[in-house]
Formats: structure tokens, sequence, C-alpha cells
């Protein structure tokens, strides 16, 4: 199970995040007022989305023992459309066959935060 606990104070947006032994900083850019010393929080959610893409499908090209030497995720969150959405462009190294390419792509869309967004997980809020 993940958690991850978000704190802000007197510093204008900064708020640091705590999640297992890791402690993350995000911020909002000068443009929005912000000091820019961490990603924004939709930066954030590419890099998540971006990470759970690299590891399930290096995780899945060893297990088939392909020979997928790099992967690079680039995203872009386009959310000044109607609906937002999210563009992912795959950039595999290695001498993959074009099946194992197209195969690859097909995973990617079913990684746990793939479907978690796609999903639209419901989030319950309380007061503590």
């Amino acid at each position: 199970m993940a958690t991850a606990t978000a704190r802000i104070g007197e510093a204008r947006y900064a708020t640091t995040i705590t999640t297992g032994r890791h402690t993350l900083t995000a911020d909002e850019p000068e443009r929005l007022n912000g000091a820019d010393v961490g990603p924004a929080p939709f930066d954030l959610l590419l890099s998540a989305l971006g990470a759970c893409t690299s590891i399930t499908l290096k995780m899945y090209a060893e297990h088939k023992a392909w020979p997928l030497e790099a992967l690079e995720v680039r995203l872009h969150y386009h959310g000044d459309e109607t609906p937002p959405r999210i563009e992912r462009v795959l950039v595999p190294t290695g001498p993959l066959t074009d099946e194992q390419r197209k195969r690859l792509a097909d995973v990617a869309e079913r990684t746990p935060v793939t479907l978690a967004i796609k999903g639209g997980v419901p989030i319950q809020t309380s007061l503590g």
C-alpha cells in the first residue's frame, strides 16, 4: 500500500512530501507565484506515470528475456483541452522486433498507475 504525507507551512506554496523514507518538495512555478523549488503537482503526476510505465515495462522485458537496453517515456499533460489528456510516447532502445515494441505499448496501457488514472480512482476526504 502506498502512503504519502504533504505539509505546507509559511513558504508560499512549497510543500514537503514524505513517502516511506523519502522526502520530496513540490511547488508552483514562479509564473504562478511559487518559488519553483520543486516540481508542480501535475509534473509529479506525470512523474509517477512515467516511473510506473518504465518500471513495469522493464520488468516485463526482463521476464520475457527481451533485449530492452533502455526506455525513455515522454509525457505531456494537455490540461487546456476538453477533456484533458496525457500524451505518452515510449522510446525503447535495443534490438527489439516490431512485435516486441508493439507489445510493450500494449502493456503500457495496463500499468497500475495508468489504470488508476484512466479509472478515476475515487478519493475519500475527511478531516483529522
